[in-house]
């Protein structure tokens, strides 16, 4: 028996709640496609994610420890993965659109440059006289334009639900820019939850890859209120940190953090009457969050990790070494195009210069953007 797309939207609209968003009632797609027989059109908007060549570079990108400082540190593509994971959980328990969430979850990161943070700022500081640079905007670049594998039109051509969650992705460290996407209007529910799902996820595998790593010590976490709540929940007494006790703690505080989100969510929506998606994005406020209880833990963590993680000297050192590779790069595309490689030198002399050399940048891995420094600033590398 084949489930065709018209059975999966009647039973998706009969599944999900009153403000979860439907996929029959897409605005659609830039340019108008014929649907499957048998996916949703969100469905077809992950599926067509999952098989960029952007997406795959994830996986040599960094999050915080950059590529070759070991193989169990996040990247940016297991960092995508953990939060698709949790925006699903957190869309099935409120009855919101998983699909919708997922494909929002798995382009979120697309746009970020090699080297994490530290490359973003590179790339903010060598475009500010040309346009500037910003990962969220990146990503919609990437999709709409950037990834070309359809004869009648650049990019994937998302609808216009995902795409207006690309562009609404907010955390504590993103601020969106929602010009051409209803900017009156604050993030569907769906966004709101790839949102918080994204800190989530970030907050706990850092701490994780921060306490694997040694830069961080149970003994400096022993005031956190946080902390103390996973240890007593855990009956952990602060003995040695082995491996397992520190899995066991970490999906603990995944499992806390997604209960207490969930259950202040469901009561925002219930006390504030939210009875559509057109109510929750016309809200003053976002419905998606902690409870006061979690939200203060939550910023004592981040505050911790912000102070004695991302600005320990190793992670400096680190990111020190990779803005000067990318300014280094970025110096010898401009000062001499013929050092691009031929294709993107065409296109650059045929467009706007600095945004070809900053895309092609922003497109490496972590590993390429060094074997090109190698080659363009070591005389015993071969070019």
């Amino acid at each position: 028996m084949l489930v065709s797309r018209e059975r999966l939207e009647r039973e998706e609209a009969q599944r999900l709640a009153p403000y979860g968003f439907r996929s029959q009632d897409t605005r659609g797609r830039a340019h108008p496609e014929d649907e499957p027989a048998y996916r949703t059109v969100f469905q077809r908007d992950r599926d067509r994610i999952l098989h960029t060549t952007a997406f795959r570079r994830l996986e040599y990108k960094t999050q915080v420890f950059i590529n070759y400082e070991g193989d169990y540190y996040r990247t940016r593509l297991t960092h995508t993965l953990e939060v698709a994971q949790i925006g699903r959980t957190i869309a099935r328990a409120l009855g919101a659109n998983e699909d919708l969430v997922e494909a929002i979850c798995l382009a979120h990161d697309l746009g970020h440059p090699p080297f994490g943070h530290s490359g973003e700022t590179a790339l903010k500081r060598l475009m500010i006289d040309h346009g500037g640079f910003d990962h969220n905007k990146q990503s919609l670049r990437i999709v709409t334009q950037l990834e070309r594998r359809y004869p009648d039109f650049p990019g994937l051509n998302l609808t216009w639900e995902v795409r207006e969650g690309i562009v609404k992705h907010e955390t504590e460290y993103d601020v969106s820019d929602a010009a051409d996407y209803d900017p009156e209007k604050r993030g569907h529910l769906e966004a709101q939850i790839a949102n918080v799902a994204d800190e989530l996820a970030y907050t706990a595998h850092d701490l994780d890859d921060g306490l694997r790593s040694g830069i961080i010590t149970p003994a400096q976490l022993s005031d956190l209120a946080l902390w103390k709540t996973l240890q007593e929940s855990i009956g952990w007494r602060g003995q040695d940190l082995d491996e397992m006790t520190r899995h066991r703690l970490i999906r603990r505080l995944i499992g806390l953090e997604v209960t207490d989100l969930v259950n202040q969510t469901s009561r925002h929506l219930e006390e504030e009457g939210i009875d559509s998606v057109e109510a929750v994005q016309l809200h003053p406020h976002n419905l998606v969050g902690h409870s006061n209880r979690y939200a203060v833990m939550n910023k004592e963590l981040k505050t911790f990790l912000f102070d004695n993680m991302y600005k320990h000297h190793r992670v400096v050192r680190m990111q020190v070494k990779a803005e000067r590779f990318l300014a280094d790069l970025f110096r010898a595309y401009s000062d001499n195009p013929r050092t691009l490689p031929e294709q993107v030198r065409h296109k650059a002399e045929k467009g706007d210069f600095y945004r070809v050399v900053c895309d092609y940048i922003a497109g490496m891995t972590d590993r390429f953007a060094l074997h090109e420094h190698s080659k363009l600033f070591d005389p015993y590398t071969r070019t």
